[in-house]
């Protein structure tokens, strides 16, 4: 089966699978392979389809099996690809590059058009090898709000945000023991933002060295200053190189004769890379003899200006003196293009800038000049051609564009447009290449945004786009960034219903992000807007869920509210909900936490009942689901197992049409954790199994891979599948590790899981390993932990060690900390009671078998412990049938093993794990 898919797999997608074997990043495996991310997101889903494999870490697990050896792990280099080669400044070259290893933070400071940016690429490029992480270029030229920093340079590394924590942390956790180097370019128009974001950096990841360039200080601690000079004037200069290289990439080599007048054309542009360039682009029109007469007199092609020595020294002159020299629908062009952020298409420019008097067809033709006169960049990518404005004359053009009074009329259309970009986006998110689309114009949006927030007269415009963009961004993982922007709505819009709606999507964001503080705030606030506006219904529900979110999602409070606090704002909710039977059901459901305390089992199931009763008549499937949730929690702690399993499939079925919003995905993340937990407690590991898989492979959960394996690694080490959980427990510890290796009680468990398969193998560093890492998540044991000390201790045949473990009789445990481990607990006590020969082991069975009713494993225990006790073998053997139906081959070869069926061992070996008596 491996040759036949193998032979499938081209050329290119053995590279990109060779360094997913690696678990390099999709961005590191763009920079090693110069291609786009997307095109390796394409590799990336082929392979997946092509090996037949659920996700990039069992692709990750087969790669030496599938494709070729793997290459060496070579430091990445993900700089952008030059069109044009890089000239002397050998001695500058190698004064910063000492500085960069030297120092942690280095600015390559000086004028635009000196030519820091291809100085501090060629440094970059050269200092490869000397960081293991790779160096990192990030473009911050189309960043126009400091707080997309961060954003910029997590797309730039690939890097996701985790849920749980903003991209910042997110960014910082990624990086904090990995060496690499960053190059931070134009830093200048966010000069408070980069020190900010450098300061957290750099504290925090001491690995990292950034390579910053700037006009003006970063005034950052430790910056180390690096004052880039014009190029050589000298008679082996490299500003006369730099002309020559590019003439001669025109095709207009200048005679060696002439290399003099070179040189006085160069003497006169100061020595700058960016005027000489922009010379040179004019070699083939204006001849040495044109240049040097255009030079010499600016006056006659300018109108008006500074004095002429001004204009010799400066970029701004020469660009005067480029620009005058193009007619004036491409001078024209050339302002209007000021205002893309980012790269652009000639499509979207035709849009933007072509309006009168220049027409949209003549836009294409445009771009193309511009171009060969140096005044944009073209930006190859694998959707076809973009262009770029040059930062320094993005700058001189907008100026001008703003001085000629045109603007506010140009930044309006590329309004309309970022707008009718961004809406198209929301509805093709999830097909074709909606992603690279995006992060192709995200900063346009943004940038259109933070424009057009700014103006009175735009703010409802603004409005739609940041709705746009909060939709977008949550769809994209930029999860904090989505809250941001619906928070950011409803402060721009005027209409009180759209800001109240806008609030609500920004709690269930931060629902999603696990802030249960903020969901909490931002749920309050869209009451307090519907009250307002007499909307007593809205406000009722609006305060119900406040209240409810301190229950379903008390663990990711800091601070929960007081409880006198949450009784009153359930008492104006329910005052406020009138007959509206959203506001009832709403208010229903958070009766059912707030009561739970005080109501015994069959008034907290009566409580639950009426709330699914009052939901089902909203025909709203978010409100059905949460009080469905409630109902199953009832059931779950009246001991009816059964029912609150029956109960929570119903709710994970219901949501299959839930909307796919914030809210939609929050409690789809609820449902499919709490039906792999109740199928787990109730020995369904097939059900079990199907609803953990589904959680695993949420995008909510793409970038937190330790919460997205958490119940699939404990449902295979239960059945006893052990290359499924090692394939698992590496996507689980890259994430926690990328968390920061923060305490998480829900994961320890997982962990926990792992440890016991490494366990059952004999691998005791392995299994040492895992067990700190379940301590380091949880603190304290948790019965869990003599669940899985009991199974490993009964395989290892020392039941008196497993008694200890398991000697506390359940009734004396707190049904909280038994949770989903009763019946298992149970049955494992009673087996642990029968072979370690105890005086109370009949009594201690009888019971069991009543509690486990049901349960086709823990009955299967129950079951083998009898037959134990009885001596009867065949009994014995006959659960090994019971277990195989119920899907547990680790369970099933032991009853082989205790039954005499020399078939066990066998059994147990292919499993991987050690055959004990």
């Amino acid at each position: 089966m491996s040759k036949q898919i193998a032979a499938g797999i081209s050329v290119r997608e053995a590279e990109v699978l060779a360094l997913v074997g690696q678990h390099r990043s999709n961005a590191e495996i763009a920079a090693q392979l110069f291609i786009s991310v997307r095109t390796v997101e394409t590799h990336v889903s082929s392979l997946l389809r092509k090996a037949a494999v659920p996700d990039r870490r069992a692709l990750a697990d087969r790669a030496a099996e599938l494709g070729d050896p793997e290459p060496a792990a070579s430091p990445v280099a993900a700089l952008p690809t030059t069109l044009t080669s890089f000239v002397g400044r050998v001695e500058e070259q190698a004064a910063l590059r000492g500085l960069v290893v030297a120092h942690r933070q280095v600015t390559a400071l000086g004028p635009g058009g000196v030519g820091k940016t291809r100085l501090a690429l060629a440094v970059a490029a050269d200092l490869a090898g000397e960081f293991a992480g790779g160096v990192w270029f990030v473009d911050l030229v189309p960043v126009t709000d400091p707080a997309m920093i961060c954003a910029a340079v997590a797309q730039a590394l690939g890097i996701g945000e985790q849920l749980g924590r903003g991209l910042d942390d997110s960014v910082t956790a990624a990086l904090a023991d990995r060496r690499l180097l960053l190059v931070l370019d134009n830093c200048e128009h966010l000069l408070d933002g980069v020190a900010l974001f450098l300061e957290r950096l750099l504290a925090r990841c001491p690995g990292v060295t950034v390579l910053a360039t700037s006009r003006s200080r970063l005034m950052v601690p430790f910056e180390q200053v690096y004052s880039v000079p014009p190029l050589s004037l000298d008679e082996n200069a490299d500003a006369v190189a730099l002309f020559l290289n590019r003439a001669a990439a025109l095709g207009w080599p200048v005679p060696t004769e002439q290399a003099d007048r070179v040189a006085e054309i160069c003497a006169r542009l100061d020595g700058l890379a960016l005027p000489i360039e922009l010379a040179a682009a004019r070699l083939p029109t204006l001849g040495l003899d044109g240049l040097t007469a255009s030079l010499a007199d600016p006056l006659r092609l300018l109108v008006g200006g500074r004095r002429a020595d001004e204009r010799h020294r400066s970029v701004r002159a020469t660009l005067d003196w480029s620009q005058a020299l193009l007619p004036e629908p491409d001078r024209l062009l050339l302002r209007r293009t000021a205002v893309f952020a980012g790269p652009f298409t000639a499509a979207a420019a035709a849009i933007v800038t072509g309006y009168p008097p220049l027409a949209p067809a003549d836009v294409a033709d445009g771009l193309a000049r511009l171009t060969e006169h140096s005044l944009l960049s073209v930006v190859p990518t694998g959707t076809g051609i973009r262009y770029r404005v040059l930062a320094t004359v993005r700058q001189y053009t907008r100026e001008q564009l703003d001085t000629l009074g045109e603007l506010p009329a140009t930044l309006a259309r590329h309004l309309a447009w970022s707008r009718s970009t961004a809406t198209e986006l929301t509805e093709h998110t999830g097909t074709g290449s909606w992603r690279t689309e995006f992060d192709f114009v995200a900063d346009d949006l943004r940038a259109a945004l933070n424009w057009a927030a700014a103006e009175a007269g735009h703010r409802a415009q603004a409005c739609d786009l940041a709705l746009a963009l909060a939709r977008i961004t949550f769809t994209r993982n930029l999860i904090g960034e989505s809250q941001r922007r619906y928070e950011q709505a409803a402060m721009l819009t005027d209409d009180p219903a759209v800001a109240a709606a806008a609030l609500r999507e920004a709690a269930a964001t931060a629902g999603c992000r696990i802030h249960g503080a903020e969901m909490y705030r931002l749920y309050l606030a869209a009451a307090e807007v519907a009250r307002k506006v007499g909307d007593t219904a809205a406000a009722a529900r609006d305060l119900a869920t406040a209240v409810s979110t301190c229950f379903r999602m008390s663990d990711t409070f800091d601070h929960l509210p007081a409880p006198q606090v949450t009784a009153e704002l359930l008492a104006t909710a329910r005052d406020l909900a009138g007959d509206d039977p959203a506001a009832a059901a709403a208010v229903a459901v958070a009766e059912c936490g707030i009561r739970s305390a005080e109501s015994d089992g069959s008034q907290a199931i009566s409580l639950a009942a009426r709330a699914v009763e009052l939901a089902e008549r909203t025909a709203d499937p978010l409100s059905r689901s949460a009080a469905l949730d409630a109902l199953a929690a009832a059931q779950w702690w009246c001991g009816d197992t059964a029912a609150s399993a029956v109960t929570t499939r119903r709710r994970v079925e219901l949501l299959t049409a839930a909307p796919a919003t914030a809210a939609g995905a929050l409690e789809r993340v609820g449902a499919l954790s709490e039906a792999a937990d109740s199928c787990l407690a109730n020995g369904d590991l097939a059900g079990a199994r199907t609803w953990a898989a589904q959680l695993r492979d949420l995008p909510l959960l793409a970038e937190r891979g330790d919460l997205a394996t958490s119940r699939i690694l404990v449902v295979e080490a239960l059945s006893g599948d052990a290359d499924a959980v090692r394939a698992g427990s590496r996507r689980f510890a890259d994430a926690w590790e990328l968390s920061g290796r923060l305490p998480a009680p829900q994961l320890a468990v997982s962990a926990a899981a792992v440890a016991l398969v490494h366990g059952l193998r004999g691998d005791a560093p392995a299994q040492a390993r895992w067990q700190a890492i379940a301590t380091e998540l949880s603190g304290p044991p948790a019965v869990w932990c003599a669940v899985f000390d009991a199974v490993l201790l009964l395989h290892a045949g020392d039941a008196d060690r497993a008694w200890g473990e398991l000697a506390t009789a359940p009734d004396d445990l707190d049904e909280q900390v038994l949770w989903i481990w009763r019946h298992w607990y149970v049955a494992l006590r009673a087996e642990a009671a029968v072979l370690a020969r105890r005086p109370e082991a009949a009594e201690i069975l009888d019971a069991a078998k009543n509690t486990v009713a049901g349960n086709p494993i823990a009955s299967a225990i129950t079951a083998r412990a009898t037959a134990l006790q009885d001596g009867d073998r065949l009994a014995v053997l006959a659960t090994a049938t019971a277990f195989e139906a119920a899907g547990c081959p680790v369970q099933q070869a032991r009853s082989s093993i205790l039954g005499g069926d020399p078939d066990g061992a066998a059994l147990m070996k292919s499993l991987g794990f050690m055959a004990n008596p």
